[in-house]
């Protein structure tokens, strides 16, 4: 028998769960009055929704180049000292930084788990992202590098079209941040305090986890001014007085023998003309335009590697033997033992497609009791890499 003073189990289980509640209760209203004490609700929920447009447009970036699907939710905006990142980082993250060059002037980090990178460049690299290397060395930094350059330079274009005018970023430098070993803090923005943005990041079945972006609060701040303040459009010049200009007869043109590279030309597009005033060019002359050779580029060494990664995607190869057409009645009349003749001879070189674009012929072998085909025929590199496009 139960004494009238003692605690049954059920309310000691209640009185628990309530001080749990509790708990996480005044830990939500402190993380609230802590983000309040740099940025307004306003300022906060337009800062999200800044996130939340930009990194939409970064889901379907990364979703094509990993052919995975990826989703990124609503970012949950706080604030944090830099005395407390080892705290939230405690293992060694990969952090990302990007400068934006052109719109705005600022920076900004994105850190993502050690396990996720792993992942993302796995999948970079060609594989599948079921057993990435646990070690990152700089082919994997690389893949991620290229990986958060497509991310960011879509998420530049989606606050082009927010903000209304041009948002260019720099290629992102990338870095294993260890706050332990004390490695790749000086990548981290000087402000003592930063505004965290967080977003739940789900890759196919592969990731579940968060990829987190770092800004300084004067740069959080003046995104938001801009969004909610936008800059007046520059006013309208005031048209420029015509002057009346006195015309005299112009004597006879001569005539000009007429060459393949200069010839004299008169226009009365009042464009082409000399200014406002309506003046004739004289003696103007037509030459074709001479533009740069892009074949020899000289790359420097991020550039390069970027380039050698691209090595790795793999392309559809298809041995073509030959054509040929048939009219409906004649496919239904198709059966086992049927024989369709193609349009190729016998002995004729195959077509060998890649991606479906005419690459080279060949003719059939066997290898180990396997076809295959001998290249005897092949574009140039030159209009190979034009048949890619």
């Amino acid at each position: 028998m139960m004494s009238d003073d003692m605690l049954s189990q059920d309310e000691i289980d209640a009185l628990l769960s309530g001080s749990t509640d509790d708990s996480e209760r005044e830990d939500r209203s402190s993380q609230r009055n802590k983000v309040e004490e740099y940025i307004s609700s306003l300022e906060e929920d337009a800062l999200g929704e800044i996130g939340n447009i930009s990194f939409g447009s970064s889901a379907t970036a990364l979703s094509s180049l990993l052919n995975q699907k990826v989703e990124i939710t609503t970012p949950a905006i706080s604030t944090i000292r830099r005395s407390e990142l080892s705290d939230e980082f405690p293992k060694p993250h990969v952090a990302i930084n990007v400068n934006y060059t052109d719109g705005f002037s600022g920076e900004n980090m994105l850190v993502i788990k050690n396990p996720d990178a792993a992942i993302i460049a796995d999948l970079m690299l060609g594989g599948n992202g079921t057993a990435p290397s646990e070690e990152l060395n700089d082919i994997h930094l690389s893949a991620v590098q290229e990986a958060m350059n497509q991310m960011m330079g879509s998420a530049a274009t989606s606050m082009s079209t927010v903000f209304k005018k041009k948002v260019d970023i720099s290629p992102p430098a990338i870095t294993v941040l260890d706050l332990e070993g004390n490695k790749g803090t000086e990548k981290i923005p000087n402000d003592e305090v930063l505004i965290k943005v967080s977003f739940a990041l789900k890759v196919g079945t592969l990731i579940d986890s968060n990829i987190m972006q770092l800004l300084p609060v004067e740069f959080a701040k003046n995104l938001v001014d801009e969004l909610l303040n936008p800059p007046e459009e520059e006013a309208v010049q005031a048209p420029v007085k015509e002057e009346k200009v006195e015309h005299k007869p112009s004597p006879a043109p001569q005539q000009q023998h007429s060459t393949e590279e200069k010839r004299p030309v008169e226009s009365k597009d009042p464009q082409l003309l000399g200014g406002a005033g309506g003046q004739h060019l004289t003696n103007s002359t037509v030459q074709s335009a001479q533009f740069s050779n892009f074949e020899h580029v000289q790359l420097n060494d991020t550039e390069q590697r970027n380039l050698d990664m691209l090595m790795d995607i793999p392309l559809k190869v298809t041995v073509e033997l030959g054509r040929t057409k048939r009219t409906i009645k004649e496919i239904l009349e198709l059966s086992s033992g049927s024989v369709v003749e193609l349009d190729k001879l016998a002995g004729e070189p195959v077509d060998i497609h890649v991606n479906d674009k005419l690459m080279a012929k060949g003719e059939v072998v066997v290898i180990d009791e396997n076809f295959g085909v001998r290249v005897t025929d092949i574009l140039s590199p030159k209009d190979r890499l034009k048949k890619l496009k």
